[in-house]
């Protein structure tokens, strides 16, 4: 397929015109064409193949840039540092951001099981965009791209002393202070279409609490009030390596 030139995006994949990005108008709606919408029309293409080539396209933009920005800093924290800002929630925040879930081609039955805000949907589909901008472009535009896409995550003072991925910040802390490691009480509210969680952890006292439309995603969600308000608090005992 042919790069197009300064392609007009319109009402489809409107979210890409501050990146400055032109994307072949097909690769796009195939991009957010989940698999769930493909299956209710005939066998449709959907984005998994772009999401594949995404994710390769991501997890080197994000490396060579924390390589090269962060010298002194080990292989570790690199790992670490990369691990937040391609995982499936910050990926999610970036779709979130942009409003990518508005466009996304969904079944009935993912539209109605609140599919829009799920965490893997989201992120899979900004994966599948990063390819189809990959495609219709060259690898320098892609590289920059993903850079524009995560810059707000890298630019975010919390965001490696919290982690992108709470729950463990929760576990660190629990040995750190020589505790079991906390388990969450999860409560479901609302129709199977409609279902919502809310979870509670506590650690020495300190509780946390959060909402979501999976399990998984209230967790998070609590964990990361919890680990706030530690921080708040200035009881942090964790501390990983600058």
């Amino acid at each position: 397929m042919g790069k197009p030139s300064n392609l007009p995006q319109g009402e489809l994949g409107g979210f890409l015109a501050p990146f400055g990005v032109a994307v072949d108008p097909d690769l796009l709606r195939l991009a957010l064409t989940h698999r769930s919408w493909a299956y209710e029309n005939g066998g449709s293409p959907h984005n998994e193949r772009l999401e594949f080539l995404g994710d390769s396209i991501l997890g080197q933009a994000v490396t060579v840039k924390l390589f090269t920005e962060y010298p002194d800093l080990s292989e570790g924290e690199l790992s670490r540092r990369r691990a937040a800002l391609v995982s499936s929630v910050a990926l999610a925040e970036v779709a979130r951001t942009i409003g990518v879930g508005d466009q996304l081609l969904l079944g009935v039955g993912e539209e109605r099981s609140g599919g829009r805000e799920k965490e893997s949907l989201l992120a899979d589909a900004v994966e599948a965009i990063i390819g189809a901008v990959y495609l219709s472009t060259d690898p320098a535009t892609a590289a920059r791209f993903v850079l524009d896409l995560v810059a707000p995550l890298i630019a975010d003072p919390e965001r490696f002393s919290i982690s992108l991925d709470p729950k463990t910040t929760v576990q660190e802390e629990a040995d750190a202070r020589g505790v079991t490691r906390p388990g969450y009480d999860i409560v479901g509210s609302g129709p199977d279409h409609d279902r919502r969680f809310h979870a509670t952890v506590k650690l020495d006292g300190v509780v946390g609490e959060g909402s979501g439309i999976s399990k998984k995603a209230a967790e998070i969600a609590a964990a990361r009030e919890l680990v706030l308000k530690l921080r708040d608090l200035g009881a942090l005992k964790h501390r990983k390596s600058k």
